[in-house]
């Protein structure tokens, strides 16, 4: 939602801060969710061959754009924080020079243009749309950057169990002598769109922004 804009600065600036946590704790090859859950149907989806051109969004530390460059992608890859960025340059050894990082903003339609025009085989964005506080200008300018028939690929907490506000619960019940166990969740204000803070990972220096 576009009346988030003003709060692109904040969340920038907590990924600043939490840069060097998430890349340790994310480590070269990424955390056992993405690596099971995430990266086989990301990589089914985007069905990538030797030679594409794909654009990684909010990159993060770069595990996924090192895995698109093993499998052949020519990767351009970015992040608004300079400090991810960085990071993800860091860990680049032998696929740096199929992996070209940028520092950009994807909220910024001007900036997203400086990536070039039908240049893109295609486009990915794992677990990273629901922290950008507005999307509008990024959708908008993948219509530029893709080529004909280019494929978006992307991945977001589920809406209706990962909402904010969601609740998780056990309950116990004795039934007939016998230990009835049942786990539930409870959503509200399921179709109100609203900035929330998140834990992410336990322990990181500060909570980001998430936008849904």
């Amino acid at each position: 939602m576009n009346q988030w804009k003003e709060l692109t600065e904040e969340s920038r600036t907590k990924w600043e801060e939490n840069a060097a946590f998430w890349d340790s704790y994310m480590g070269d090859l990424s955390n056992q969710f993405h690596r099971e859950i995430i990266r086989p149907k990301t990589e089914e989806l985007l069905s990538v061959t030797a030679g594409q051109a794909v654009l990684d969004i909010a990159c993060g530390n770069g595990n996924f754009s090192r895995r698109l460059a093993e499998l052949g992608a020519a990767v351009t890859a970015f992040d608004y924080s300079p400090n991810m960025v960085q990071r993800a340059i860091s860990r680049t050894g032998q696929t740096a020079a199929n992996i070209d990082y940028r520092v950009i903003d994807a909220t910024d339609y001007g900036s997203l243009l400086t990536l070039g025009t039908a240049q893109y085989d295609a486009a990915v964005a794992n677990m990273a749309l629901m922290d950008i506080a507005d999307i509008v200008p990024l959708v908008q300018a993948l219509g530029q950057i893709l080529r004909d028939n280019g494929v978006v690929v992307f991945s977001i907490p589920h809406p209706c169990f990962q909402a904010p506000g969601t609740r998780k619960i056990h309950e116990t019940e004795d039934r007939n002598g016998e230990i009835i166990h049942r786990n539930s969740v409870q959503v509200s204000s399921y179709l109100t769109p609203e900035p929330t803070y998140s834990i992410g990972i336990k322990g990181q220096p500060v909570s980001p922004s998430h936008f849904s």
